[in-house]
């Protein structure tokens, strides 16, 4: 049986393909596609009973119908995230939905320091200086963290990862969420309103899940609420931020730094390239002309660590299907499996 896998990239794609071969030992063959899936690429999963998705792939109703109607039985998310899936319209159509409820949370936590260390030391401008052979210092002053304020929104396994980081810079810790880490208490951490986590804090990361609760949990009131000279990191999902707000903060003169992983309109931009194409999204291209701020393409999980462990659940969650099994994983299963 041919499995396809859509938004596959270049170095996932051994990692991919080994894990496949151990599993299944060609008993399976794996096409792996680049392309992403959506309304228009939905007609090439045509007679495929699995498919592989990925965290920029479009599964909504009219996704998952063409998918249903062509075939389609299992749908493996290759991510953590979902809200790109509409699991209402799986269920109705019958359709399984599986996806990686855990990878190493060490990856994107410690991108999210690479993110702060860079925007906190000028690291990016100082580099394109030296490549100048400019090596003035004007401009590139950054602060000690030591002795300052991280405020952790979201303390889950990334969340907890990233305050243990914090933690050996000699940083206090504040703490938001809906239940409390012994993990992260053990390490002094203070869980308080998220309002006061935003005044208090002297960098914040985001570490939560995209839902409709969370959706712009960071608004004009929340940047308002924040330090003129804070750090703000979002290494989680996009939405979490309220772009427009965060222009405003920005032409306002405030923010030390903004380090983006992830942007709220990023799906068909990033992991492709545009470099030979006008940018027509502008409030991307409104945050790339500040200097104090950094955005990256939704790379943190990218580490072989990560996405070996990524590659190795996926394939698990499809020999569950072929089992007729759920497992954790599993975040709708079809009745007739």
């Amino acid at each position: 049986m041919e499995i396809v896998a859509y938004g596959v990239l270049a170095d996932e794609e051994p990692l991919l393909r080994e894990a496949f071969e151990r599993a299944f030992g060609g008993r399976h063959e794996l096409r792996s596609l680049s392309l992403f899936l959506d309304r228009d690429t939905a007609p090439t999963a045509a007679g495929r009973e699995v498919v592989l998705s990925s965290v920029n792939d479009s599964l909504d109703a009219e996704v998952l119908r063409q998918l249903s109607e062509g075939g389609t039985r299992m749908i493996a998310q290759r991510a953590t995230g979902y809200n790109n899936i509409d699991l209402a319209a799986a269920e109705k159509l019958g359709l399984t939905v599986a996806r990686v409820s855990y990878y190493s949370p060490y990856s994107v936590a410690e991108f999210a320091w690479a993110l702060a260390l860079a925007v906190d030391r000028r690291i990016v401008r100082a580099a394109h200086r030296t490549r100048e052979f400019d090596f003035r210092l004007d401009g590139l002053m950054g602060r000690d963290l030591h002795g300052r304020t991280a405020g952790v929104v979201g303390t889950g396994k990334i969340g907890a990862a990233f305050a243990r980081i914090a933690h050996g810079f000699g940083m206090r810790l504040l703490g938001w969420d809906i239940a409390e880490n012994p993990d992260c208490l053990a390490l002094g951490m203070e869980y308080v309103e998220r309002e006061r986590l935003f005044a208090e804090a002297d960098l914040v990361s985001l570490h939560v899940p995209l839902l409709p609760d969370t959706h712009h949990l960071v608004d004009a009131g929340a940047l308002g609420l924040m330090k003129d000279d804070a750090i703000l990191v979002n290494s989680s999902r996009g939405g979490l931020i309220d772009t427009d707000a965060l222009l405003e903060t920005l032409r306002a003169g405030r923010l030390a730094g903004v380090g983006l992983d992830v942007y709220e309109e990023e799906a068909g931009v990033f992991f492709l390239d545009k470099s030979l194409e006008v940018m027509t999204d502008e409030r991307l291209a409104r945050l790339m002309t500040f200097g104090n701020v950094l955005v990256t393409s939704h790379q943190a999980y990218f580490t072989r660590d990560a996405v070996g462990q990524i590659a190795e659940t996926t394939v698990a969650n499809v020999a569950d299907h072929f089992a007729g099994r759920a497992g954790e994983n599993t975040l709708v299963r079809a009745s007739t499996v």
